[in-house]
Protein backbone atom coordinates (compact mmCIF):
# COMPACT_ATOMS: atom_id res chain seq x y z
CA UNK A 1 0.00 0.00 0.00
CA UNK A 2 1.33 3.32 -0.61
CA UNK A 3 2.12 5.66 1.86
CA UNK A 4 0.66 9.21 1.89
CA UNK A 5 2.47 10.15 5.43
CA UNK A 6 3.57 13.94 6.17
CA UNK A 7 1.94 14.92 3.10
CA UNK A 8 -1.19 17.38 2.69
CA UNK A 9 -4.06 15.37 1.92
CA UNK A 10 -5.29 15.77 -1.63
CA UNK A 11 -8.92 16.84 -3.03
CA UNK A 12 -10.67 14.24 -4.13
CA UNK A 13 -10.15 16.15 -7.93
CA UNK A 14 -6.52 15.87 -7.66
CA UNK A 15 -6.76 12.41 -6.76
CA UNK A 16 -8.86 11.45 -9.38
CA UNK A 17 -6.52 13.14 -12.37
CA UNK A 18 -3.89 11.53 -10.80
CA UNK A 19 -5.51 7.97 -11.18
CA UNK A 20 -7.03 8.62 -14.52
CA UNK A 21 -3.47 9.97 -16.11
CA UNK A 22 -2.48 6.21 -15.28
CA UNK A 23 -5.02 4.79 -16.54
CA UNK A 24 -5.39 6.45 -19.77
CA UNK A 25 -1.81 5.37 -20.17
CA UNK A 26 -2.70 2.25 -20.65
CA UNK A 27 -3.01 0.09 -23.39
CA UNK A 28 -5.81 -2.59 -23.96
CA UNK A 29 -2.89 -5.27 -23.95
CA UNK A 30 -2.19 -3.92 -20.52
CA UNK A 31 -5.65 -3.87 -19.36
CA UNK A 32 -6.16 -7.86 -20.67
CA UNK A 33 -3.32 -8.51 -18.36
CA UNK A 34 -4.68 -7.51 -15.77
CA UNK A 35 -8.21 -8.75 -16.28
CA UNK A 36 -8.01 -12.35 -15.85
CA UNK A 37 -6.06 -12.35 -12.71
CA UNK A 38 -8.49 -9.84 -11.23
CA UNK A 39 -12.09 -12.41 -12.60
CA UNK A 40 -10.04 -15.36 -10.59
CA UNK A 41 -9.41 -13.37 -7.34
CA UNK A 42 -13.29 -12.05 -7.37
CA UNK A 43 -14.78 -15.62 -8.01
CA UNK A 44 -13.15 -16.81 -5.07
CA UNK A 45 -15.01 -14.65 -2.66
CA UNK A 46 -17.20 -16.36 -0.14
CA UNK A 47 -19.62 -13.05 -1.22
CA UNK A 48 -19.87 -14.56 -4.79
CA UNK A 49 -19.49 -17.76 -4.51
CA UNK A 50 -23.16 -18.86 -3.66
CA UNK A 51 -25.13 -15.37 -5.08
CA UNK A 52 -27.72 -15.75 -6.67
CA UNK A 53 -28.15 -12.32 -7.97
CA UNK A 54 -24.89 -9.86 -8.52
CA UNK A 55 -25.05 -6.48 -9.62
CA UNK A 56 -21.82 -5.24 -11.88
CA UNK A 57 -21.16 -2.81 -14.75
CA UNK A 58 -19.25 -3.17 -17.78
CA UNK A 59 -15.59 -1.64 -17.87
CA UNK A 60 -14.60 0.92 -20.37
CA UNK A 61 -11.11 2.19 -21.28
CA UNK A 62 -8.32 1.92 -18.72
CA UNK A 63 -10.91 0.21 -15.84
CA UNK A 64 -9.94 -2.93 -14.63
CA UNK A 65 -11.56 -4.71 -17.18
CA UNK A 66 -14.98 -6.68 -16.31
CA UNK A 67 -15.85 -8.95 -19.25
CA UNK A 68 -14.17 -12.12 -17.95
CA UNK A 69 -15.51 -11.77 -14.38
CA UNK A 70 -19.03 -10.87 -15.99
CA UNK A 71 -19.20 -14.09 -18.53
CA UNK A 72 -18.06 -16.97 -15.34
CA UNK A 73 -20.63 -15.19 -12.99
CA UNK A 74 -23.36 -15.89 -15.69
CA UNK A 75 -21.90 -19.18 -16.63
CA UNK A 76 -22.61 -20.31 -13.12
CA UNK A 77 -25.91 -19.15 -13.37
CA UNK A 78 -26.21 -16.22 -11.38
CA UNK A 79 -27.99 -13.39 -12.43
CA UNK A 80 -25.85 -10.44 -13.26
CA UNK A 81 -27.70 -6.66 -13.61
CA UNK A 82 -25.44 -4.14 -15.00
CA UNK A 83 -26.32 -0.54 -15.09
CA UNK A 84 -27.77 1.99 -17.54
CA UNK A 85 -27.08 5.64 -16.59
CA UNK A 86 -30.48 7.64 -16.46
CA UNK A 87 -30.45 11.64 -17.27
CA UNK A 88 -30.42 12.60 -13.70
CA UNK A 89 -27.33 10.25 -13.21
CA UNK A 90 -29.05 7.65 -11.39
CA UNK A 91 -28.96 3.87 -11.97
CA UNK A 92 -31.35 1.80 -13.81
CA UNK A 93 -30.62 -1.98 -14.56
CA UNK A 94 -30.83 -4.50 -16.92
CA UNK A 95 -30.22 -8.34 -16.46
CA UNK A 96 -26.64 -9.40 -18.67
CA UNK A 97 -27.10 -12.02 -21.03
CA UNK A 98 -23.78 -12.28 -22.86
CA UNK A 99 -21.42 -9.96 -24.72
CA UNK A 100 -23.74 -9.51 -27.61
CA UNK A 101 -26.49 -7.93 -25.25
CA UNK A 102 -24.20 -5.18 -24.55
CA UNK A 103 -25.28 -2.03 -27.06
CA UNK A 104 -22.79 1.76 -26.86
CA UNK A 105 -24.92 4.68 -25.47
CA UNK A 106 -23.55 7.89 -25.45
CA UNK A 107 -23.89 10.47 -22.51
CA UNK A 108 -23.38 14.08 -21.68
CA UNK A 109 -23.82 15.26 -24.98
CA UNK A 110 -22.03 12.70 -27.13
CA UNK A 111 -19.12 13.10 -24.06
CA UNK A 112 -19.26 9.72 -22.62
CA UNK A 113 -20.12 6.19 -24.04
CA UNK A 114 -20.68 3.24 -21.63
CA UNK A 115 -21.65 -0.03 -22.71
CA UNK A 116 -25.25 -0.38 -21.74
CA UNK A 117 -27.44 -3.97 -21.59
CA UNK A 118 -30.25 -4.36 -24.10
CA UNK A 119 -33.85 -5.41 -23.25
CA UNK A 120 -36.17 -4.54 -20.41
CA UNK A 121 -35.18 -1.98 -17.99
CA UNK A 122 -35.62 -2.47 -14.24
CA UNK A 123 -35.89 -0.07 -12.13
CA UNK A 124 -33.32 1.71 -9.70
CA UNK A 125 -34.16 -0.25 -6.98
CA UNK A 126 -33.55 -3.37 -8.49
CA UNK A 127 -30.12 -3.31 -7.19
CA UNK A 128 -31.39 -4.05 -3.53
CA UNK A 129 -32.17 -7.35 -4.90
CA UNK A 130 -28.66 -8.40 -5.07
CA UNK A 131 -26.33 -10.23 -2.73
CA UNK A 132 -23.63 -8.33 -3.62
CA UNK A 133 -23.08 -4.92 -5.32
CA UNK A 134 -19.32 -4.74 -7.55
CA UNK A 135 -18.45 -1.04 -7.63
CA UNK A 136 -16.52 1.22 -9.91
CA UNK A 137 -14.08 2.94 -8.55
CA UNK A 138 -10.76 5.29 -8.51
CA UNK A 139 -9.09 4.20 -5.40
CA UNK A 140 -9.84 2.52 -1.87
CA UNK A 141 -8.19 3.32 1.41
CA UNK A 142 -6.75 1.50 4.69
CA UNK A 143 -10.59 2.42 6.17
CA UNK A 144 -12.56 1.00 3.38
CA UNK A 145 -13.39 4.19 1.79
CA UNK A 146 -13.98 4.76 -2.04
CA UNK A 147 -13.60 7.19 -4.16
CA UNK A 148 -16.01 7.57 -7.38
CA UNK A 149 -15.14 9.45 -10.45
CA UNK A 150 -17.73 12.37 -8.73
CA UNK A 151 -20.89 11.86 -10.82
CA UNK A 152 -22.81 10.50 -7.83
CA UNK A 153 -24.69 7.58 -9.60
CA UNK A 154 -22.85 4.73 -7.06
CA UNK A 155 -24.23 7.44 -4.22
CA UNK A 156 -27.37 6.96 -4.86
CA UNK A 157 -26.91 3.14 -4.95
CA UNK A 158 -25.39 3.41 -1.59
CA UNK A 159 -28.19 5.61 -0.11
CA UNK A 160 -31.26 3.41 -1.60
CA UNK A 161 -29.29 0.10 0.41
CA UNK A 162 -29.16 1.55 3.12
CA UNK A 163 -32.87 2.71 2.85
CA UNK A 164 -34.10 -0.24 2.27
CA UNK A 165 -31.71 -2.10 4.86
CA UNK A 166 -30.58 -4.21 2.02
CA UNK A 167 -26.97 -5.79 3.40
CA UNK A 168 -25.18 -6.74 0.08
CA UNK A 169 -21.45 -7.50 0.05
CA UNK A 170 -19.68 -4.07 -1.50
CA UNK A 171 -17.00 -5.03 -3.45
CA UNK A 172 -14.98 -2.73 -5.36
CA UNK A 173 -12.24 -3.61 -8.43
CA UNK A 174 -9.02 -1.80 -8.80
CA UNK A 175 -5.07 -2.53 -10.35
CA UNK A 176 -2.96 -2.82 -6.61
CA UNK A 177 -1.51 0.69 -7.05
CA UNK A 178 -4.72 2.15 -6.85
CA UNK A 179 -4.98 0.94 -2.97
CA UNK A 180 -3.75 3.88 -0.74
CA UNK A 181 -3.33 4.60 2.85
CA UNK A 182 -6.12 7.54 2.58
CA UNK A 183 -8.82 8.93 0.32
CA UNK A 184 -10.62 11.86 0.83
CA UNK A 185 -14.12 11.92 2.39
CA UNK A 186 -16.73 13.50 2.67
CA UNK A 187 -19.76 13.01 5.02
CA UNK A 188 -22.41 11.37 2.81
CA UNK A 189 -19.55 8.71 1.75
CA UNK A 190 -19.54 5.26 3.50
CA UNK A 191 -17.00 2.10 3.64
CA UNK A 192 -17.13 -0.59 1.24
CA UNK A 193 -16.36 -4.66 2.76
CA UNK A 194 -13.25 -5.74 0.34
CA UNK A 195 -11.15 -4.60 -2.74
CA UNK A 196 -10.48 -6.86 -5.13
CA UNK A 197 -6.76 -6.68 -7.39
CA UNK A 198 -4.95 -8.74 -10.01
CA UNK A 199 -2.45 -9.68 -7.02
CA UNK A 200 -5.18 -9.88 -3.84
CA UNK A 201 -7.92 -9.13 -1.77
CA UNK A 202 -8.33 -6.74 1.03
CA UNK A 203 -11.08 -6.17 3.48
CA UNK A 204 -12.10 -3.63 5.93
CA UNK A 205 -12.73 -4.91 9.68
CA UNK A 206 -16.61 -5.96 9.08
CA UNK A 207 -17.41 -9.18 8.77
CA UNK A 208 -18.08 -11.56 5.95
CA UNK A 209 -21.39 -10.85 4.31
CA UNK A 210 -23.11 -14.19 3.58
CA UNK A 211 -25.43 -14.43 0.75
CA UNK A 212 -29.10 -13.43 2.43
CA UNK A 213 -31.78 -15.88 2.96
CA UNK A 214 -35.10 -15.56 0.74
CA UNK A 215 -38.25 -16.82 2.02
Amino acid sequence: MRQNQGQPEPDKRTRRREVLRVRNGLTADDVQAHAGALARRALALPELAEARTVAAYVSVGGEPGTLALLDALRARGVRVLLPALLPDNDLAWGVYRGPDSLLPAEHGGGRMTLLEPAGERLRPRAVTEADAVLLPGLSVDARGMRLGRGGGSYDRVLARLERARARPALVVLLYDWEVVERVPQEPHDRPVDAVVTPSGVRRFGRRVRGVRVRA
